[in-house]
């Protein structure tokens, strides 16, 4: 409990928040970008073949 309130009450514990929630945001975002591009050369591939 002490460690819980530690990391949302000091500077550095707030810091270490925001870091890790920001670096989880960008793996979403990166990964939904990679795949939705994928699908798409797929696409574009497919249709290339006809």
């Amino acid at each position: 409990m002490r460690a819980i309130h530690e990391l949302l009450s000091t500077d550095a514990g707030l810091m270490t928040v925001v870091g890790l929630t920001f670096m989880m945001g960008m793996g979403v975002f990166f990964v939904r970008y990679f795949l939705r591009h994928m699908e798409m050369d797929a696409e574009a591939a497919k249709r290339a073949k006809r």
